[in-house]
């Protein structure tokens, strides 16, 4: 048995699931049935990873304000997943497309197709976050499924020297990159239901904690109101629907004065809300979300409050 062979037979995710050996015998709404009943688990894995998860939010929220980004990096379906995640940051959020990176081995194409050996080399892993002139007030955070992915952990180091804050997301205890990082998100889902198939129980874990990482992020930072996406770039038909919907839900007003405010702020939903609930000019909402920093229940507070004093 060769070592990397050895170190696979030790991970929790490359194991064997006893309560699926005869996966192969079953129907098809067997097979179904087996997967959902795995699935169950990964909520409650990622559950127990709430205090990790929550330390990683505050140090993502404390580089954001100090004008660092967010950088995912990882190899195959880990990568993929960081790219998901920050790629939908922007039009969410409204936040620029450098503020939340995703990274993955091999390039761009290794979002469609596989690039051998690129995840062998810890050399890249560093190359890319020198190439997006990674500083110390950015987070990185690392995915990968079993720990021990060589670009990643090629990545950490170079993030560590560069003084950034680390973070490890793994599906394993005790893993390579998290004895790295500063901080460990360790979500043990345990064996697949197709062995070896990390794409199943582990990439649903990862994909829920990138998920928590980033939106609790946007939200310490002011990007949500109540629970609605107050910042949301309104780039498609869709999407002005929804701006609408927004308008109208967080402010009580008709689709036609949602419209008429959207039209007024030029699509800026946040500040349409606080003119309905205000009826402060256009400029005058401007400064004060400006003074407030862009937290909009902030700013209707500080308002309201002015006017109940005058």
């Amino acid at each position: 048995m060769n070592l990397l062979a050895g170190e696979l037979e030790k991970l929790v995710s490359e194991g064997r699931n006893p309560r699926t050996l005869d996966l192969d015998l079953l129907s098809t709404r067997e097979i179904i049935e087996k997967i959902n009943a795995e699935d169950g688990e990964v909520a409650i894995a990622v559950g127990r990873e709430a205090d990790a998860i929550a330390y990683a939010v505050d140090r993502i929220v404390e580089a954001f304000n100090a004008g660092g980004r967010l950088v995912y990096i990882g190899a195959g379906t880990s990568g993929r997943l960081g790219v998901l995640d920050a790629s939908e940051c922007p039009p969410t959020f409204s936040v620029p497309p450098g503020m939340v990176v995703g990274l993955i081995a091999g390039g761009e194409k290794a979002l469609t197709t596989a690039v051998e050996g690129a995840e062998d080399n810890p050399a890249l892993g560093a190359a890319d976050l020198q190439a997006i002139d990674l500083t110390a007030q950015d987070v990185v955070v690392g995915i990968a499924v079993s720990g021990r992915t060589p670009y990643v952990i090629g990545a950490l180091n170079y993030a560590r020297e560069r003084g950034a804050t680390t973070v490890a997301l793994s599906c394993n205890p005790a893993s390579a990159i998290a004895e790295i990082a500063d901080i460990s998100i360790a979500p043990v889902v345990g064996p697949e239901v197709l062995a070896g198939s990390t794409r199943l129980k582990s990439g649903t874990a990862q994909k829920l904690v990138l998920n928590m990482l980033s939106t609790a992020s946007m939200v310490r930072i002011g990007k949500v109101y109540q629970n609605l996406m107050v910042d949301v770039t309104v780039s498609n038909a869709k999407l002005y629907a929804r701006a609408v919907r927004i308008v109208m839900e967080a402010s009580d007003v008709a689709a036609e004065t949602a419209e008429a405010l959207l039209e007024k702020t030029n699509n800026d939903v946040k500040l349409a809300i606080l003119l309905a609930l205000t009826d402060m000019e256009l400029q005058e909402g401007r400064d004060l979300l400006d003074e407030t920093g862009g937290f909009l229940r902030k700013a209707i507070n500080q308002k309201t409050a002015k006017s109940r004093d005058s």
